[in-house]
């Protein structure tokens, strides 16, 4: 542990991870490794100036909202609240009949979505403050799911992943609905009050929808014990079965890298579950170190590294 600890500060001193605000380092349930740092910080659409952080800041974990909504979909589900994921996707929006009725699109299933492979047209490679930003052009959209449903078919779907936070605006609004309550709401009662989390933020469109695929803000340290949930295979909380069907590769991203339901899985050496956002939001499950890593970050749209440099150090690799 002395040595993981003297790893991380050197890459800290050395300025490896120069836009980095935050690290927690849990092993066997306990938190071993906590550094904060201090930088100009956003939330969503919203300049939030000079920050210092410290173990109570709040900050946007990005895309790894997307990871935890999986874990919600499965707690819905163990419920009996939301359908399984081999049931039609476009089925539940029937506010689109002629959706529903297109027969290019009856074969879209859930699990589609859960894996990001709707066969749909879609592109998040601009930046995110471009409408040219396929999520960017969802959340600026009158009605934002339809703007995902409607995309032009491109390919079979379950063919290929394809990188989509349309799927999870999708999977988000499939739970409210089932649950009969706001995401935020559910995900407050039923995943963050059992873990002990009290403070935390979801950011919303302006049609009053929680931006399901990246709008999740909660401090390191209860990031963290999320990810412990999910290492010790979901508790009581979340369903058993549904973390071993969540964290099964499902499809090939490049090389040892694959994703499942909503998570991203490393298979080459050691297996890994990560969540992952931009500007350096990472949520790292480590099962075979019994270890779990929260990192955030600043570096929104800048391509920089600080939270690989900082799990490469954690990590030793």
């Amino acid at each position: 542990m002395v040595a993981m600890t003297e790893r991380v500060d050197e890459v800290l001193r050395a300025g490896k991870a120069p836009h980095f605000h935050g690290l927690v380092v849990m092993r066997g349930g306990e938190v071993v490794l906590e550094r904060y740092g201090a930088g100009r910080d956003h939330r969503l659409g919203e300049d939030l100036g000079h920050v210092v952080f410290d173990r109570d800041t709040l900050h946007d974990l990005r895309s790894v909202s997307k990871s935890v909504v999986g874990l919600l979909y499965g707690i819905a589900l163990g419920e009996g609240l939301v359908p399984e994921p081999g049931e039609g996707l476009v089925r539940q929006f029937p506010e689109y009949p002629d959706l529903v009725a297109d027969p290019g699109r009856a074969h879209l299933t859930i699990e589609h979505a859960l894996t990001m492979t709707l066969g749909l047209e879609w592109n998040e490679d601009a930046p995110y403050t471009s409408p040219a930003n396929s999520e960017i052009a969802m959340e600026l959209a009158p009605d934002r799911h339809r703007f995902v449903l409607e995309r032009p078919v491109v390919e079979e779907a379950g063919k290929r992943w394809a990188y989509c936070g349309g799927a999870t605006a999708l999977l988000g609004a499939v739970i409210a609905r089932g649950v009969g309550r706001p995401l935020t709401e559910y995900a407050e009662s039923a995943l963050f009050r059992p873990l002990g989390i009290g403070d935390f933020g979801w950011t919303k469109g302006d049609d009053g929808i929680e931006s399901a695929a990246a709008g999740l803000r909660l401090r390191p340290l209860d990031l963290a014990a999320v990810g412990r949930l999910v290492l010790d295979g979901g508790r009581d909380i979340v369903p058993g079965e549904w973390i071993t069907r969540m964290l099964t590769p499902r499809m090939v991203i490049e090389d040892e890298f694959r994703y499942g339901f909503q998570w991203y899985i490393g298979t080459g050496g050691r297996r890994l579950y990560e969540g992952i956002g931009n500007g350096g939001q990472r949520l790292l499950v480590a099962p075979g170190e019994d270890l779990v890593v929260a990192v955030t970050a600043g570096e929104y749209d800048a391509g920089m590294d600080s939270a690989g440099a900082l799990l490469d150090a954690v990590l030793d690799r």
